[in-house]
């Protein structure tokens, strides 16, 4: 288990890494919308440093194939969402993005839930998972693929209300989630494939790949760029994650705990994810309003006819 361990760490510098660089680009960039993609694509890929960050997330996506060879489900999603805390530094320092502290109590209890997830694992009991039935797996998949763009497009719809709030991007977030959520079911379900690429051809796995990856990148540019990614990443690393180590679980006959100890750390930490994304603010605060400048001090008042009566 060392090597995916170290494959899921080297995943989590990489992501990060990744959304911080597409970030700053698209702040250079004119804005993006998903119903412009050839422009959105033309933008993007005419700048250097999105697509250096571009590769870094594709070297991301080969890591977790190691991972997902050598680690349970679930054990893969608790190493994964550790790496929140590195993209907040980068965040903050690449980035200038500051979270308001109730962000950052969420983000601690997502650390929480990492940590009580991680120590429900087991070695000697938890079991690798190869392949899943493939009607179960568009059993889990396509109501995600059906409910993501809704939701995306219901965020966009009420963000141009008159008089709204400036969303925080949550909705665009939970939107991503699930669609990475397929895509990590695609890409478990590959890795236990790849030393038959006729066979994996055959399976709905790459075909889930290419349409997630597409649908992806569109949908997260736009999101990107008029959010922080200091919110957008965790909420949707958040949704991919318990949705992943959930349904992926037991799609792939991966067993749970049979010690009750290490089963209730893995349910609540779980439940407490969840809670946490569901309390996260969907509204950005409101900025404070600008002080208007003071006037200058009056200089000594000269009173009408002064230098004549000093004259007489």
């Amino acid at each position: 288990m060392g090597w995916g361990v170290a494959a899921a760490l080297l995943a989590n510098v990489l992501y990060s890494t990744g959304f911080v660089l597409e970030k700053k680009a698209l702040g250079r960039l004119p804005a993006v919308s998903v119903k412009e993609p050839a422009r959105l694509l033309r933008l993007v890929l005419g700048s250097p440093l999105w697509i250096g960050g571009a590769l870094a997330l594709a070297a991301g996506f080969g890591a977790q194939l190691i991972v997902y060879r050598t680690l349970p489900i679930a054990a893969a999603q608790g190493i994964f969402v550790s790496g929140l805390v590195l993209l907040l530094l980068l965040s903050a320092r690449l980035l200038g993005e500051r979270a308001p502290a109730r962000e950052r109590f969420a983000v601690g209890a997502i650390l929480a839930a990492l940590v009580m997830v991680v120590l429900s694992l087991s070695p000697a009991t938890d079991t690798v998972g190869g392949d899943a039935p493939t009607p179960l797996i568009l059993l889990v998949c396509l109501p995600a693929l059906a409910a993501s763009p809704w939701i995306y497009t219901t965020a966009e719809r009420r963000s141009r209300q008159p008089h709204r709030r400036p969303t925080a991007g949550v909705e665009y977030a939970v939107a991503l989630g699930l669609l990475y959520g397929v895509s990590s079911l695609a890409i478990k379900g590959l890795s236990g494939r790849l030393t038959d690429p006729l066979d994996a051809l055959r399976s709905p796995y790459p075909y889930l790949l290419l349409f997630t990856g597409a649908f992806g990148l569109i949908m997260s540019q736009a999101a990107l760029q008029r959010c922080r990614v200091s919110l957008i990443v965790p909420v949707c690393t958040t949704v991919t994650s318990v949705f992943t180590a959930v349904l992926g679980t037991l799609a792939f006959g991966e067993t749970l705990p049979g010690d009750p100890v290490r089963l209730t750390l893995r349910i609540a930490g779980t439940l407490l994810a969840v809670s946490v994304l569901l309390a996260m603010p969907k509204h950005d605060p409101p900025e404070p309003p600008e002080r208007p400048e003071s006037p200058e001090p009056p200089g000594p008042a000269v009173r009408s006819g002064g230098s004549k009566a000093l004259g007489q």
